[in-house]
């Protein structure tokens, strides 16, 4: 699956169906060329962040999506998720804000979530 504008939305829909906040998908291939997008999501406590990462990992492989890498897993504060054209970060809200990626990738640009 190419990942285009139309297809980091199943991605964002995954997130949306587990109750993630404050989605977030940046447009990073005119920065970068370590991905094409990321996407940055927030979770209220580290179960939750694990729902969200497993879910992720869970519904995008039954669209033949596996992660390249996975990193902070186990201590589920900032969960990692390298699909290789789109990198998921899935944060705790207090390491989200203190990390601030939205602000070192702001010469991206944001994409539209519906």
């Amino acid at each position: 699956m190419e990942n285009t504008h139309e297809s980091i939305s199943i991605y964002i829909d995954i997130l949306e169906d587990k109750k993630a906040r404050n989605i977030t998908a940046i447009d990073i291939r005119k920065l970068t060329t370590i991905a094409h997008y990321f996407i940055i999501a927030s979770g209220t406590s580290n179960t939750h962040i694990k729902t969200l990462a497993d879910s992720l990992v869970e519904k995008l492989s039954e669209t033949g999506l596996k992660p390249l890498r996975m990193e902070g897993y186990n201590f589920a504060r900032w969960i990692l998720l390298d699909y290789g054209d789109v990198v998921v970060h899935i944060f705790h809200e207090e390491d989200r804000e203190y990390y601030g990626l939205e602000r070192l990738w702001q010469d991206g640009e944001l994409v539209e979530i519906n």
